[in-house]
């Protein structure tokens, strides 16, 4: 269930998580780092967030915890599916969908803007899948490209639910997002 103790160097095998041998990197935060794991008996490949507890203050452990809760509340083609958390003393490890082709951030600094009718298809999918959590009482607050992240089929999947948070229904919120990145003018 956790990753295996003691110095890389002196372990036999690849690194382990629950079911999941880890295969590298994806990314690092201040507090976590993203891992590419593969399932030992399906070969599904999967990113594993892994949470050092003991780096977090009370309200940003709270925060990870609302993330867990409302992220087990959605399930939408274009949103980052939770599949299973993992917890001990001191780390937290949350399992999601790989979205094999990365940032759209990155997509688009490497290849440009995309066309109009990708543009549009994309801009449906972010509009889909925000509907879905408006319709759920789910603001996401930090929509940007670094969020936004590909799956093999170049879809978008939502990620980055650490500022989600659940609102009242009297309450009013506005949604801001600079779509401008996608078109080519």
């Amino acid at each position: 269930m956790v990753m295996a103790d003691g110095p890389r160097h002196l372990q036999r095998g690849p690194v382990r998580v629950g079911f999941y041998d880890i295969e590298g990197t994806l990314g690092k935060g201040n507090f976590a780092v993203v891992k590419l794991a593969r399932h030992r008996i399906t070969k599904t490949e999967v990113a594993i967030k892994i949470i050092d507890k003991s780096q977090l203050d009370a309200v940003n452990l709270e925060k990870i915890y609302r993330e867990v809760q409302i992220m087990k509340l959605l399930d939408h083609p274009h949103i980052i599916k939770l599949y299973q958390v993992m917890e001990t003393k001191s780390m937290l490890y949350l399992v999601t969908e790989y979205a094999k082709n990365g940032e759209i951030f990155d997509y688009l600094a490497n290849h440009g803007r995309l066309n109009e009718s990708e543009a549009r298809r994309k801009f449906w999918q972010i509009l889909s899948a925000v509907d879905y959590c408006h319709g759920r009482k789910v603001v996401h607050r930090d929509l940007k490209a670094e969020n936004l992240l590909l799956d093999n089929n170049m879809n978008i999947k939502i990620a980055g639910f650490l500022f989600l948070f659940l609102f009242l229904p009297q309450e009013k919120h506005f949604l801001f997002f600079p779509f401008f990145f996608f078109f080519k003018f």
